[in-house]
């Protein structure tokens, strides 16, 4: 039987990736914030199904679903740390600093939690996967995202951490970098978004790159030389570009 823990499963990237990985053989762990959508994911997946209904920044929750997890169908061969969010931020308003620590807490805190909960286990059975989901917007400063580019760059740099640090223990870490999805938290755009990509494709995209354990992957291709292309720029010439950029809705309510 395979065994496979998600993150942030309730929608979008999430639930793409259950849906793909669901089979017969399969026991998925399913984790979120939302009973309700879980549990509808849940019912229409093949396979056993675990569901975990908790925010990822609660640390202690994360630790007992993942023993909770290993104890109904032992240590998992695939966790995917796919939780995040993302807020239009402007770094010069005082009331978006909370909206950072809250980014912060879920891309990164929750993503590192949701790894090291499950990595000892891992690494005493000497095998698995471990996958973090983080972004092109984690390469550059984006205009009116600075939060989430933060937090996504934060994702990167730990994920590289952890590759090295479990390097000759039989546990793979593989980064993966989308650009657009189609999923509610882009669906609130509106700009232009380049090479757009459904949910249930980039799954498949995901999963090829996860079965070959890559290192760091940008999905879809063209947005790796969109990236390199970004990272080239001089800085004088970014911040010219990326200050007419257009931005995504900030919610004042937040």
């Amino acid at each position: 039987m395979r065994r496979i823990f998600i993150t942030g499963a309730s929608s979008g990237i999430g639930a793409a990736l259950a849906r793909h990985y669901a089979a017969a053989d399969t026991a998925v762990g399913l984790y979120a914030r939302r009973r309700d959508l879980l549990e509808r994911l849940a019912a229409s997946l093949p396979g056993r199904s675990a569901l975990y209904a908790a925010d990822i920044a609660d640390a202690g929750a994360i630790v007992a679903a993942a023993q909770d997890f290993a104890q109904r169908f032992g240590v998992p061969d695939l966790v995917i740390a796919n939780a995040g969010i993302s807020i239009g931020t402007h770094g010069d308003e005082m009331r978006d600093v909370d909206k950072l620590r809250r980014v912060l807490e879920v891309n990164v805190v929750g993503l590192a939690a949701t790894l090291a909960a499950f990595a000892p286990a891992m690494r005493a059975a000497g095998g698995g996967t471990l996958c973090g989901i983080a972004s092109v917007a984690g390469f550059r400063g984006l205009a009116g995202a600075g939060a989430y580019s933060a937090s996504k760059a934060a994702a990167i740099a730990w994920l590289e951490a952890l590759r090295a640090e479990l390097a000759g223990s039989g546990v793979a870490v593989v980064t993966l970098c989308p650009g657009y999805i189609d999923t509610p938290m882009t669906q609130v755009n509106k700009y232009r978004m380049p090479f757009l990509l459904p949910a249930d494709e980039a799954a498949r995209r995901f999963a090829r790159a996860i079965a070959a354990r890559r290192r760091l992957a940008v999905i879809p291709w063209q947005m790796a030389w969109v990236s390199l292309l970004l990272r080239g720029l001089p800085g004088w010439l970014y911040d010219r570009l990326a200050a007419r950029a257009p931005r995504k809705p900030r919610d004042l309510s937040i």
